[in-house]
């Protein structure tokens, strides 16, 4: 593993973000959270470089926590070959609360399918970088959706190519299929309604922040100390 569930949840909180710590024993209380690779800085590497965790208590109340090679960026054809004349749709790190549910991808197979409203980054100059440029964002419901790359059992995909077109896809076809079923098990718990929430690789070598207590004043008046 690259990460622990322990420092995710550490950058979670402080961010403000909502980390699901399964208050009430009812398991599966999932936390999908993607980090996208900062060390490529921008460039479309059409690798599935990234990462997408998946975290929550099981029945015997212990963490579990896995993770998954995917892309949280699209690939170099719809880089070139853009389906919105804004741009191609590069998803902007935050929390979405509520923003999937398990629905057909495509029509095809079940997926998480993005069902409120996200933000993206929308790149349309065609060039070998992303163009994450605040004054070009876009917020609305895209078909952002988190799903597999080849549908060949046992297979993993290594280009991206037309696999994303914003789209959160996980590149091996078994790692897929063992996150899908924690989260079909966590929507028969809590419903039909995931939160995702995209980090970058760089917000994980932050150095825990400690809050250092404030002693108290004193001051001196005739003979005694007042606090």
């Amino acid at each position: 593993m690259k990460y622990t569930r322990e420092k995710i949840e550490e950058v979670m909180t402080s961010k403000g973000y909502k980390y699901f710590t399964d208050t009430y024993n009812k398991t599966y209380d999932v936390n999908i959270i993607g980090i996208r690779n900062s060390k490529t800085k921008g460039r479309v590497t059409n690798a599935f470089d990234d990462i997408i965790t998946i975290s929550y208590k099981s029945e015997d109340g212990k963490w579990q926590y896995n993770e998954f090679a995917c892309t949280t960026d699209p690939g170099t054809h719809w880089v070139k070959n853009i389906l919105n004349k804004k741009g191609v749709a590069i998803l902007k790190p935050g929390q979405y609360r509520g923003s999937h549910k398990i629905r057909l991808h495509q029509g095809k197979y079940l997926a998480l399918g993005q069902k409120k409203e996200v933000t993206v980054y929308r790149d349309n100059n065609f060039d070998a970088n992303y163009d994450l440029d605040e004054s070009k964002t876009d917020t609305g419901v895209f078909g952002i959706n988190i799903h597999r790359a080849t549908g060949k059992k046992g297979a993993t995909s290594t280009r991206i190519d037309k696999w994303s077109a914003g789209c959160q896809v996980i590149a091996d076809n078994d790692d897929w299929h063992y996150f899908l079923t924690i989260c079909q098990a966590a929507e028969k718990i809590h419903g039909n309604s995931f939160s995702y929430t995209l980090l970058e690789s760089n917000d994980m070598n932050q150095p825990k922040k400690t809050v250092t207590e404030k002693k108290p004043t004193t001051t001196k008046i005739s003979g005694r100390y007042l606090l």
